[in-house]
């Protein structure tokens, strides 16, 4: 695992050489917010982090439901048992398991692991314009139906989970890149996650960070390019 840190923002890279996973911490006064889980190799890292950095963690946020966000969350949970767990209202179903789709969704299927087992239930259900702590909660599907990003409003660095990768390049969430094809191959809608992609970039974030790949300072030149690159593959 690597720590790496721009402001309140604390990346922690677990293998990120062979197939990045990353989780965040955002500092806070009262404490850390975890954002995402990783898989469940991934929570002694993280717990090893918390107490490297000296604060408690006190709130768990999820992007989305897909296994590799959320599988660590049972143990964190069992070591955390009072720290609420924060997920969209909308991938509540599919952290249980749930790929049906409502009625005013494109119809493509929803893709990606979802998670069959996991007892751990979120505590509070969030929508778009929600507040946790500094975040503002920002609604950005296309990886999944409710896939949310996190906008610290103190320094707009943005948390977008998989609505972008860094990984071999930025790429919008479902832009094909064959140096790291697994976000694109687990994205549920190109046209949505294009549309999401304009949101995070309405907002001038100074810093992204995504679940897989660095994070990139300035980043909204880069995120120009690959909107008009997800654009060019998808007409």
């Amino acid at each position: 695992m690597q720590i790496n840190r721009v402001g309140s923002i604390i990346q922690l890279a677990f293998m990120p050489k062979v197939f990045p996973v990353n989780c965040y911490f955002v500092e806070e006064e009262d404490g850390l917010t975890l954002i995402d889980t990783g898989m469940d190799f991934c929570v002694k890292g993280i717990v090893a982090a918390a107490k490297e950095i000296g604060k408690p963690i006190v709130r768990i946020v999820l992007t989305h439901a897909h296994d590799d966000h959320v599988l660590g969350l049972d143990s964190l949970k069992e070591l955390y048992p009072d720290v609420p767990v924060y997920l969209s209202k909308r991938d509540s179903r599919l952290l249980a398991g749930d790929k049906s789709l409502d009625a005013n969704e494109p119809g493509t299927p929803i893709k990606g692991g979802v998670p069959k087992n996991l007892k751990t239930k979120p505590d509070i259900l969030l929508e778009d314009g929600d507040i946790v702590g500094s975040l503002l909660v920002v609604s950005t599907p296309g990886h999944t139906p409710g896939s949310m990003s996190f906008f610290d409003t103190r320094s707009r660095a943005i948390v977008a989970g998989d609505a972008f990768q860094t990984k071999g390049g930025i790429a919008v969430s479902g832009k094909l890149n064959l140096l790291f094809p697994f976000p694109a191959m687990a994205t549920w809608n190109k046209e949505v996650a294009i549309e999401s992609a304009r949101k995070i970039r309405e907002l001038n974030p100074i810093l992204l960070a995504v679940g897989h790949g660095k994070m990139i300072k300035d980043p909204v030149q880069s995120i120009d390019v690959a909107i008009e690159a997800a654009l060019r593959a998808v007409n």
